[in-house]
């Protein structure tokens, strides 16, 4: 198969699991009133509406399908890779990250979206044989998941992610990103970039809660992007605000590290520091 041939079919398997996520969360908006899946508000969330949740569930439903036809028909440990990586410390820290910053809407299918897609086209930059290979095809399905979710997630929601969707996808990000970087496809530095805002929010909400003697295992609503939605009164300009702030500075980053990796530090520290400066500017971990 040429590499145009196997990019077409991956493409045509992206579409199919945008399709089945976006159906399946306008699914869950209907039965969440049957199956008692509405999120009421209170003093810790961000939200003022009750509104469904669960609407991650399309994203596992496709990803998992098209993860377990390739792992069946390819022969690739995708699961192993998935489980090992799963039980690694940092992983289990990456997963409860991302749960922790799926707080307003479209924020986390956002971060997934950008992550997948960009470590997508940096894992097949120059090397267009990779197409055919099913851990490369994965990355760009479940980025396409998340876009389908998004359709109904984006500000104002008409469906949250739900617990079982963000862990989910955490997990398959961090697995997708150790075995790129087993395969020698992607350094570390650059999903650390990739992941820069996302990591500094909850670093920083974390030890300052801590340094200030707040309990750090109480629900809060202290990371920044919450308290800048609550001071700008938008879901969707901090959305937008995360979509600027990967688009057009971690991505140049990451590319600058892909090309040039003897300079991993330089540009680890343009990702970080701007980020670690922000949300320390916007509050975060600090009580109101």
């Amino acid at each position: 198969m040429s590499g145009t041939d196997a990019l077409t079919a991956a493409l045509g398997w992206a579409l199919l699991a945008a399709l089945l996520s976006w159906l399946c969360a306008l699914a869950v908006c209907r039965a969440a009133p049957h199956l008692g899946l509405v999120a009421r508000p209170n003093a810790r969330s961000s939200h003022s509406v009750p509104t469904p949740h669960g609407g991650g569930l399309g994203m596992v439903l496709a990803g998992s399908a098209i993860g377990g036809w390739l792992a069946w028909t390819r022969a690739m440990p995708l699961l192993g890779g998935g489980l090992f990586a799963f039980w690694l410390l940092s992983g289990l820290w990456w997963v409860n990250l991302f749960n922790f910053m799926d707080g307003i809407d479209g924020f986390a299918g956002t971060e997934a979206l950008f992550m997948l897609a960009s470590g997508a086209l940096l894992a097949a930059w120059g090397h267009p044989e990779r197409f055919v290979h099913p851990v490369w095809i994965l990355m760009p399905c479940l980025a396409a998941a998340a876009a389908g979710f998004l359709r109904t997630n984006w500000p104002p929601a008409r469906v949250f992610m739900g617990d079982v969707g963000s862990t989910w996808m955490a997990f398959m990000i961090f697995a997708l990103a150790l075995m790129t970087i087993q395969a020698g496809w992607i350094e570390p530095p650059v999903w650390l970039i990739l992941g820069a805002g996302f990591m500094s929010d909850a670093s920083v909400t974390l030890v300052v809660r801590m340094l200030t003697g707040q309990r750090v295992t109480q629900a809060h609503r202290s990371h920044a992007y919450q308290r800048l939605a609550r001071r700008w009164g938008s879901h969707r300009h901090v959305t937008l605000l995360l979509v600027g702030f990967n688009a057009f500075w971690l991505v140049p980053l990451a590319v600058a590290d892909q090309v040039s990796p003897q300079w991993s530090g330089l540009w680890l520290g343009l990702a970080f520091t701007p980020a670690l400066l922000g949300v320390w500017h916007a509050g975060a971990g600090r009580t109101e």
